[in-house]
């Protein structure tokens, strides 16, 4: 089958960073389903990886990335019910495993909903890593209450983003927060606004001013999805007392954790990878958080987050979205499309 890989960490530059490959089919565990990818997104993890090794070797064929797919399922492993050979699907899959830089793809049934079928795979293909990253830190993680009108502001730092604007809709339409997020070029506050933000400002102007004038009395929730070092003293100033804070991102530098006591603020990592990874008892929610999403999808409650598609899934290309990517100036999310 046709795949992308990369052998080494290279600059995106570099003529060998990917490189288009020909691999044997993935084998399929007891309880996998062997799809055939139709579309992939490329996010931030496929990037860090890239750059510095990989987390499994296609045989002769280096490592394959991607952690966002939509496609058909061709095979159905021994152990697997609730789906059938022809089944339209997606997911994010698992970091241990080849990923879906490819034409095949073995991944866990367990961790795959049924695609949304009021889109297409490319626009499937842009929600599955984003949507369940944003859905735990805020409902499983942070213990936000859905339903009904739950009161408060949330704060969602890097609103324009794959995570944050999914979790802009999630906390728009299951909860009842005022919903502020950030954002600082004209194309990334109207995406924000797009997304259902109630309230955009700018992160590169001091944040608490900003948020006291909309929430005088503090956010009780606070999503800081990029660069949380750099505004740890205003996330600390706008924070409500027994506030939580979510995270996403390894920090560049050390945080103090004991300025988080006097506000008694509690702490709130989340890693989308860590049911799969661990294969935990719960690990089939993500599977059924991505079929409530669907569902959301199709009643035109949630929109896919992808905002650029750059053609075929190949090096050429793939090249293109990481160096997007790694730029920091994507909005939404970068999408690829058949081979």
């Amino acid at each position: 089958m046709r795949a992308v890989a990369f052998d080494e960490p290279l600059p995106i530059s570099h003529e060998n960073s990917l490189v288009d490959v020909t691999v044997e089919r993935p084998s399929l565990r007891p309880r996998d389903l062997l799809v055939e990818v139709r579309a992939i997104s490329v996010n931030p993890v496929d990037t860090k990886i890239r750059g510095g090794g990989g987390p499994k070797r296609a045989e002769g064929g280096g490592t394959i990335l991607g952690w966002d797919a939509a496609g058909v399922v061709v095979e159905v492993g021994p152990e697997v019910t609730g789906f059938k050979v022809g089944d339209e699907v997606y997911y994010a899959g698992s970091i241990n495993r080849s990923g879906s830089y490819a034409e095949y793809q073995a991944v866990d049934a367990r961790i795959v909903g049924r695609k949304p079928q009021s889109i297409g795979f490319a626009e499937a293909a842009a929600l599955p890593l984003a949507t369940i990253t944003a859905w735990e830190l805020m409902f499983d993680r942070m213990n936000i209450r859905r339903g009904g009108s739950s009161g408060g502001a949330m704060l969602i730092i890097g609103g324009a983003g794959g995570v944050g604007s999914i979790a802009t809709q999630l906390a728009r339409q299951l909860t009842g927060l005022t919903v502020i997020t950030t954002a600082s070029r004209p194309e990334t506050v109207a995406w924000s606004q797009e997304m259902g933000a109630h309230h955009v400002i700018d992160h590169r102007q001091p944040m608490a001013a900003q948020v006291k004038s909309i929430a005088p009395g503090g956010v009780k929730y606070m999503l800081s999805l990029t660069r949380t070092e750099d505004y740890i003293d205003d996330i600390l100033e706008v924070m409500q007392p027994q506030g939580a804070l979510g995270l996403i991102e390894n920090v560049a530098r050390p945080l103090d954790i004991n300025r988080l006591k006097p506000k008694c603020l509690s702490l709130h990592w989340e890693f989308m990878f860590a049911r799969a990874l661990f294969e935990t008892d719960d690990m089939a929610e993500q599977g059924k958080l991505l079929n409530e999403v669907a569902a959301l999808v199709d009643a035109g409650r949630i929109r896919s987050t992808c905002k650029t598609n750059l053609g075929l899934i190949n090096a050429t290309n793939l090249k293109q979205a990481h160096a997007l990517v790694e730029s920091g100036r994507a909005v939404g999310k970068v999408v690829l499309a058949g081979f």
